[in-house]
C-alpha cells in the first residue's frame, strides 16, 4: 500500500502574500517543487533528480499569513530513469489538530548525470520502489 508521507512544512509569511491577501501561487509551486525534488532524491537515492513535468495544479483553498502548511507525497510510478509523485499541501489547524487540502498535483522527476542527460535509477532502488507501490 502506498501511503502519503510528510515531506516538508512551511509557514506562510507576509512576504509570501500576493493579491487578495492570499499566498502567491508561485510560492506554493516552489514549495511543492522543492518538496517533490527532496522526496524523489530520497526515494531514488540520487541527489541528481530534476523536475521534468508538473501536471495540472489544483489550488483548492486560499492560504493566509501564519498558516502552517504540510506537504505530503507518495510515489505514483517509477520508470527506468524517472519517478512520478503525487503531492498534496495541507493547511494544519493547531486548535482542531485537523488538516485541509489546499493544493495538489502530480510531478515527474528524472535522474540525470553531470551533463544533464537522463540516466537510469539504480535497479535495486527501482525494485524496492516498485514493490512499495503495489
Amino acid at each position: 500500500m502506498n501511503t502519503m508521507r510528510l515531506i516538508s512544512t512551511k509557514i506562510c509569511k507576509t512576504s509570501d502574500i500576493g493579491i487578495n491577501n492570499n499566498l502567491f501561487g508561485g510560492i506554493m509551486l516552489s514549495w511543492v517543487d522543492e518538496a517533490g525534488g527532496t522526496m524523489a532524491a530520497e526515494e531514488c537515492c540520487s541527489p541528481n533528480m530534476i523536475t521534468l513535468k508538473m501536471d495540472e495544479v489544483l489550488f483548492k483553498l486560499p492560504v493566509k499569513v501564519n498558516d502552517h502548511i504540510r506537504i505530503y507525497g507518495h510515489v505514483a510510478g517509477i520508470g527506468k530513469s524517472s519517478i512520478s509523485l503525487f503531492l498534496e499541501a495541507k493547511r494544519f489547524n493547531f486548535d482542531t489538530r485537523k488538516e485541509e487540502s489546499v493544493c495538489s498535483t502530480k510531478m515527474l522527476f528524472v535522474n540525470v548525470d553531470k551533463y544533464g542527460k537522463s540516466k537510469p535509477i539504480a535497479e535495486s532502488r527501482r525494485k524496492i520502489i516498485l514493490e512499495s507501490i503495489k
